[in-house]
Order: structure tokens, then sequence, then C-alpha cells
């Protein structure tokens, strides 16, 4: 029997979302399950204080190491990184890293294999970097490269000299000079990306894209967990965080593409699969889970607009367990692999 732990920087289950799906996939799938947080482990001892739930309730018990840690979110404190680390060299962990925006852009990028389906990207260093671009393009967007949510992405036009820049949900028209002041401060102040806004728009002229949320299996093989349209309730931000909404993957496919509708559900199906299949390849430790936001532009070309490591699943379609159930089973299917080494 594998036993599971998860791994949060939370203390209490009770707090953590999906804490209870894990614990309940877990039992239908015959392993082992228990929640805790870096704070709780004794490396002396090899024990941890855990959370187990039995009987209706969460109850703290003492357990030994885990066989696999799902590590469902990242440390926030430099003691909780140390301790995580630690972990992570004695155990199988489910979920690694894949680097920021601009990382996973170059490492796409220089792969080739699905480089055309890249929005060129450049890291903002300097204004002249985006005078160049407006050079090709009126409409540019500028994101954080570690940025979540999509928070602190900016959509700017310009029009002659002048600049007008959408930003979380509100809207500020400036001069050249009052621009460069705004470019300047984002360059002082944080880490971006700029890029050519692509128009992915419904026929109502709304903004919208896919996420692609895939998993591996019990077989360790990737699997699409499902796909699901963003559309914003305006501006270009269709992340659910940012005001935007979601509908039935299906039903928009008909709205929008009419007797393509199939085509293009097997053609996002496939490209899910197969980008997932991929993108693996390129890191030397396993990835285990995906949300790839993609864009189809009018002339039906699939645009990769990022990729996410640990994405979040809306609650409107209630697939909590279904992620759940994926989860569990990889994570005995990489102690079935552990065990072989």
């Amino acid at each position: 029997m594998t036993s599971i732990g998860m791994l949060s920087h939370r203390d209490d289950p009770r707090t953590a979302f999906k804490s209870y799906a894990y614990a309940a996939s877990a039992k239908m799938e015959g392993a082992d399950f228990f929640f805790f947080s870096p704070g709780r482990v004794n490396f002396k001892e090899e024990t941890i204080l855990g959370w187990v739930y039995e009987r209706g309730e969460w109850k703290e018990v003492m357990v030994p190491f885990p066989d696999v840690i799902y590590n469902s979110s990242s440390p926030v404190t430099p003691k909780q990184e140390v301790i995580v680390e630690e972990l992570r060299q004695r155990i199988p962990f489910t979920s690694n890293p894949i680097g920021n925006k601009m990382s996973v852009y170059n490492r796409i990028k220089k792969d080739q294999t699905f480089s055309n389906y890249l929005i060129p990207s450049t890291r903002l260093t300097t204004f002249s970097e985006i005078t160049n671009l407006f050079k090709e393009y009126s409409d540019i967007i500028i994101k954080p490269c570690a940025g979540f949510q999509g928070n602190d992405i900016s959509y700017v036009q310009k029009d002659n000299k002048q600049y007008t820049v959408y930003r979380n949900q509100l809207k500020q028209v400036m001069s050249k000079k009052e621009f460069k002041e705004f470019i300047n401060g984002l360059i002082e102040n944080g880490d971006f990306l700029i890029q050519p806004f692509i128009k992915c728009k419904l026929k109502n002229g709304l903004s919208y894209d896919f996420r692609l949320h895939t998993q591996k299996d019990g077989e360790g093989k990737w699997k699409v967990t499902t796909i699901f349209p963003r559309i914003a309730s305006k501006g270009v931000v269709a992340n659910l965080a940012q005001g935007g909404y979601s509908t039935k993957f299906e039903s928009l496919l008909h709205k929008e593409f009419d007797e393509k509708y199939y085509d293009i559900k097997r053609t996002l199906e496939q490209f899910s699969l197969q980008f997932s299949h991929h993108f693996d390849g390129l890191y030397e430790e396993p990835l285990d889970e995906l949300g790839i936001d993609i864009g189809i532009d009018s002339n039906q070309k699939i645009w990769i607009f990022e990729v996410n490591w640990r994405p979040g699943v809306p609650a409107l379609f209630s697939l909590e367990m279904d992620v759940a159930k994926n989860l569990i089973q990889y994570a005995c299917y990489l102690h079935r692999q552990n065990k072989k080494k």
C-alpha cells in the first residue's frame, strides 16, 4: 500500500482547498493519506505530526515518512524552503517546477518542435524594446515573468503619440513621456516580458482563451482532465481571477465554430496530449500536471499564451474529485517506479 503525504504551507487541512477530496480519493484507491506542513517534520526520527481524516473529522497523528509527497503549495518562508528541499532529497515529489514565463518560452523556442505556436516574446529591460515592438504592432501585452492569475498584465494600444494602458481592470491614457515613466517604473520594480497582442475574440467581440488541463494517470501517461474556455468580461485578460467567466467547452465550440466545432475539439484534445508529452521531456524531473493556456486567432491558428504547473480548476465544473483521483493514482505509480529502482 502506498503512503501519500500532502505537503502544504498551511498548518490545518481544514483551511487547504481540496484536502478532503485528496483524502477521499486516496481511500477509494487503497492508499494511506495524511496532510502536513513543513514545521511538523522530524528528520531525526523520520516522522511527521500529520493530519488524517477519520470518521468525519481531521485528527492529528504521528506517522512515518510517506512513500510519496504531493507538494500542493510552495514554501513561504526560508525555513520552510530548507525543510522542503531536504524532503525532496529523500522522498519522491509528485510536482516539479517548470520556471517562469520567460524561461518556459526560451525552453520551448530552443527545442523548436512547438516553437511555431509561441508568441514572439522579449524580456523587458529598456524602453527602446517597447518602441521597436510598436514599429511592427499597434497593440502589445506586458506580463510579469513570474505572475499568476492574470495580475499586473498590461494591454497597451498606441495611437500616434498617445498610449492607452489597460491594467488590473483600470484604463489610463498616457503621453509618451508618461508612458516612458510607467515602463521605467516596471523595469525598476519587477521582471516583465513584452509580446504582440494576439486577437482571440468571440463573435460578440469579447476576448477569450482556452485552459487545457492535463495530468498523468496511474500508468504515468498524460491524459486530458478538462478543457474549458475563459472569457474576459471586459478588457483582454480572460483569467477567472480577474473577473472573467467560463462556460461549457462544447457549447462554446458549437456557437463559435459552427460545423467546424468537432474538428476544433479534436485538435485541442490532441494538442493537449502531444504538447504535454513533449514538454515533459524537456525537463530532467518528471512533470505531473499542466495548465496550458492557448488562444485561437481568426485564422484558427493556435497560440500558446503560457504554461502553468499546479493549475487550478474552476469550482463550477465540480472536477475536484477527478483531479484528486488522477493525482493519487499518479502518486501510486511513482511509488511503484521508485521501488523498482
